[in-house]
């Protein structure tokens, strides 16, 4: 899980890519970096921590242009370590390039082995060199070209951004896994892994960005291209239970509705007699909230967090997650002692952050700690962006729920079905067009189309553009529906759209200090 952005034509797009960076901070805490272009040439700063520690006011003024990309990341695919840090930034035979990836290539290991067959160096341990180095060795004359031929010869999930000195590409993968948006800021065009960032900068949303879509943004104005063979969605499921914001929208889908409605569904397929319920913050409020609403057990916050330590899901050594659960919530004595409490969270990895919550809230005096997560147990690593452990350390695959239960010390624990899940974002989706449709009945502004499988005008098919001026021109809506059949959740059910065969990568030269 990364964070991208980018914005073309802007006096200060280094500033706002920087903002825009701060609102994407929760996809990743390791590293940040922004590429620039003033038209002729790419500059490119990057460092490890957060964008507010990555970028002085000195260095964003360094980075002179009206084009930008940047990236936050946590690794996935590599080391966590400088020379992993994106943008990737290459000059090749026809110029400068630029690259942000948010995701992870299936293939990588076989396809880095072939181009070291042919002479390519690589400098870093991420994936996303492997796409820099198709492009430069692409036979295609122009770079969106380029782009595409390197993309086609790739598996797994993309979201990325593409700068050169002129024009910025953004790409979403046929399947649609990671989400990919584009707005607008005057007369600047953004685009970001999630629109909470546009709100930061005052840009205005337009629509998100379709599976298999490359959008195309220069001089001429906006281009929608399709080069990819069609493929059914397989958006990720658990971006709308854990790592999107729950102030964004993606795919026609409230994220902070969605997950009220995973508690929702949860209070009604695994009810328990109790006297509050509670949530692990932050990422478990709103199913908290959703479930207090529905079995009518009033809700407390039984659990403060601190916001000065960083989401130990996303920080990669277990000795840190270890140690993080004290270091990041307290227990509120007096509303636990004596209290039957309900404690909602959003998923259960290895067990060992869940077995301390339960242990703090019995010290604290709960009476009664019963478990509910507004997920399915975690089964299966996943191979497309997210940092899961392997299938040994999650003990969903070796522990049945009860076993699971006795581990955590729990009275009692139940997990959230897929069927039940599925439905929880799918009503969401239908609450956001509705809402759309009476805001647009009250301003008397026709709706965005829903998505029926049939594109908007302007729309292009596969391998053909759709193009005018920057400005005029009507953008495709967002053109697939969401459906029971649209998702990935791989984790769950091992059922993984990408089929492959993992291997291990074993790198001889190990750099100790970039």
């Amino acid at each position: 899980m990364c964070g991208v952005f980018g914005i073309y034509g802007h006096e200060e797009a280094a500033k706002l890519t920087y903002l825009g960076l701060h609102a994407l901070q929760h996809r990743g805490q390791e590293s940040a970096g922004i590429a620039s272009s003033d038209g002729r040439q790419l500059k490119l700063h990057r460092g490890m921590g957060h964008v507010i520690d990555v970028f002085s006011q000195r260095q964003l003024e360094e980075l002179s242009g009206v084009h930008c990309i940047g990236h936050v990341r946590y690794s996935t695919s590599g080391a966590s370590a400088l020379r992993n840090a994106q943008p990737i930034a290459i000059n090749y035979s026809r110029g400068s390039l630029a690259l942000a990836h948010n995701g992870n290539l299936t293939n990588a290991d076989e396809l880095k082995h072939d181009l070291e067959e042919l002479g390519s160096i690589f400098q870093s341990s991420s994936d996303t060199e492997v796409i820099v180095h198709l492009v430069a060795k692409s036979r295609q004359n122009s770079v969106v070209d380029r782009v595409a031929d390197a993309l086609s010869q790739v598996k797994g999930a993309y979201s990325l951004v593409c700068l050169t000195e002129d024009s910025l590409i953004a790409v979403r993968d046929p399947l649609g896994i990671r989400p990919l948006c584009l707005g607008k800021l005057g007369d600047s065009w953004v685009v970001a892994s999630e629109p909470s960032s546009f709100e930061l900068i005052d840009a205005r949303f337009i629509r998100d960005i379709d599976p298999g879509e490359m959008v195309i943004i220069d001089g001429r104005g906006v281009t929608s291209a399709r080069p990819f063979p069609e493929a059914s969605r397989r958006t990720c499921i658990f971006e709308f239970v854990y790592f999107a914001k729950p102030d964004s929208t993606l795919d026609g889908v409230n994220v902070y509705e969605a997950r009220k409605n995973l508690g929702r569904a949860l209070a009604l397929q695994h009810p328990v007699d109790a006297d509050i319920v509670i949530p692990v913050p932050d990422s478990g409020l709103p199913a908290t909230i959703g479930y207090a609403e529905k079995s009518g057990i009033p809700f407390e916050m039984g659990l403060v967090r601190s916001h000065y330590v960083g989401r130990t899901f996303i920080e990669p050594e277990q000795s840190i997650r270890h140690f993080g659960v004290r270091l990041k919530l307290s227990p509120v004595a007096d509303t636990l002692r004596g209290k039957r409490v309900v404690v909602v969270d959003d998923s259960i990895v290895r067990g060992t952050t869940s077995r301390k919550i339960v242990k703090m809230l019995r010290d604290a005096g709960a009476a009664e700690v019963h478990m509910r997560i507004a997920s399915p147990p975690t089964q299966w690593p996943c191979y497309y962006g997210v940092d899961t452990p392997t299938r040994a350390e999650l003990i969903a695959a070796t522990h049945t729920v009860e076993e699971i239960n006795q581990y955590i010390t729990s009275d009692t624990l139940a997990y959230l079905s897929i069927d039940h899940l599925v439905h929880a974002v799918l009503e969401a989706q239908k609450t956001h067009q509705q809402g759309l449709i009476e805001q647009a009945r009250r301003s008397s502004t026709p709706p965005p189309p829903a998505g029926n499988g049939a594109n908007g005008e302007g729309a292009a098919t596969n391998g053909q553009l759709a193009s005018s001026k920057s400005g005029s021109f009507r953008l495709p809506v967002h053109g697939q529906a969401l459906n029971p059949t649209a998702f990935c959740h791989a984790c769950w059910s091992g059922d993984y759209p990408i089929k492959f065969t993992p291997t291990l990568n074993k790198e001889q030269l190990r750099f100790l200090h970039l």
